[in-house]
């Protein structure tokens, strides 16, 4: 088995290489550099039969994660599959199965046949729902739990390997402690064992694991800040440090990997880590959640994580997570997993103009011509969420109001302005 890193080191330009430098309008051999270098991957298990190839990488266009998955309290198999199509068709670059609870296997492995897009999981939740208590669990276990994964076909593994004994008492002064719930697991086995971090001692078993499927290492952030109290505080850096280190690990030993980033940020500070991260990881595509810019949104934390993410992704970031607007308050159903996705979309394509993305660029302009022009089926063709704003559009055609009601008989102005004071229309009859 070669690795997609492996390949690129050698001089191969390979077929999932060609896909993405395809579908990101890039030389083919500029995707290859990238990956040798590090600074991108494409998450590719060979076991996943029905992918469609994903490049991560600040060379590239920002990408959009979703997470879905069940809890012991709320869902099922069923309302996990709606949630994946609902992810995928909103625009989704890659989801996330972080099930915990009973049928975490049947789960994942319908996921895995349903998504052509690159699957990832948390390893370690079903690594604790096998034991009784968390100190229980040996390190053998949790290796054959993310062996599982790797054959089944996930295509990254998020692995809280940098969180190291040493960090606890960092972490523990903090006003909201350890937020990460595979951060959290982890440090609860360290203190009950009195043992180093068992992905950090058996790193090298893990790398072996990946190089067998190709699958990628997403170096998670257990200690992410939980508010902006928190936030840019000794234990999150100290963490980073050690992800540094294991990144270069990962790369001598063939492995593509990317770095998990900080999770409340206010927006003064988000610049700062992204360069921070790119500097001690070596440029290796970082994969954000967020950064929420603020503690108090809850009911909308979709709003505030999009703002934090257009910004982290203008500064650098390869990745966003997406939030929903049930952060914080619950699990997601499927339309908040849509507005999700959505609201980074928006965050991602608007760092994409920022950074002068030539695809992000001509879609605007494409936009504003068809505005312009007063042409709407054109410019559904051009928006990031065309069926939501289809049937507002719509909804504001049938206006009762005697006042706007005569836009329905004129097919180019909305019932904002009315046939009268249409800018747009008064605009092109001043340039005749």
């Amino acid at each position: 088995m070669t690795t997609q890193l492996e390949s690129a080191k050698r001089g191969t330009i390979t077929e999932q290489m060609r896909r993405v430098a395809e579908a990101e309008g890039l030389p083919a051999e500029k995707v290859r550099l990238e990956i040798a270098h590090g600074r991108l991957i494409i998450p590719a298990n060979v076991n996943h039969r029905n992918l469609r190839p994903l490049g991560i990488g600040m060379a590239l266009s920002c990408k959009i994660n979703a997470n879905i998955g069940n809890s012991a309290l709320s869902s099922d198999l069923g309302c996990e599959l709606d949630k994946l199509s609902c992810a995928i068709e909103s625009g989704a670059d890659a989801v996330m199965d972080l099930s915990t609870g009973p049928r975490i296997d049947d789960i994942r492995k319908a996921i895995i046949e349903r998504s052509a897009v690159p699957v990832g999981t948390v390893p370690i939740y079903e690594a604790a729902e096998g034991v009784e208590r968390i100190e229980d669990l040996t390190s053998d276990a949790l290796l054959e739990v993310i062996e599982r994964h790797a054959q089944q076909g996930v295509d990254f593994v998020t692995v809280h390997c940098g969180l190291l004994a040493s960090h606890l008492r960092l972490a523990l002064t903090r006003t909201t402690g350890i937020v990460s719930r595979g951060g959290a697991l982890t440090a609860r086995w360290m203190q009950r064992n009195g043992k180093e971090n068992p992905l950090y001692t058996e790193f090298d078993r893990l790398l072996e694991i990946c190089l067998k499927h190709d699958m990628s290492l997403s170096l998670g952030d257990g200690l992410r800040p939980g508010c902006i109290a928190d936030a840019s505080d000794a234990a999150q850096f100290a963490e980073l440090d050690v992800l540094g280190r294991l990144v270069r690990r990962c790369r001598e030993a063939g492995v593509q990997t990317m770095v998990e980033g900080p999770g409340h940020v206010p927006i003064n500070e988000i610049e700062m880590n992204i360069r921070r991260q790119i500097e001690l990881c070596d440029g290796a595509p970082f994969y954000v959640l967020g950064p929420i810019v603020t503690d108090i949104a809850a009911g909308h934390d979709h709003i505030a994580s999009a703002i934090g993410g257009a910004i982290a992704a203008s500064a650098g970031a390869a990745m966003l997570c997406y939030v929903t607007p049930a952060e914080h308050l619950g699990l997601p159903n499927a339309d908040e997993v849509r507005q999700g996705v959505i609201a980074h979309k928006i965050a991602a394509h608007a760092a994409d103009v920022a950074r002068g993305r030539a695809h992000a660029t001509n879609r605007d302009l494409s936009m504003a011509q068809a505005r312009y022009a007063l042409d709407w089926e054109e410019q559904f063709k051009f928006m990031l969420d065309p069926i939501g704003a289809r049937k507002i559009w719509e909804r504001s055609r049938k206006a009762e109001d005697p006042k706007t009601k005569g836009c329905e008989q004129d097919p180019e102005v909305c019932s904002m302005c009315g046939p009268k004071f249409c800018a747009v229309r008064m605009s092109r009859e001043l340039a005749k």
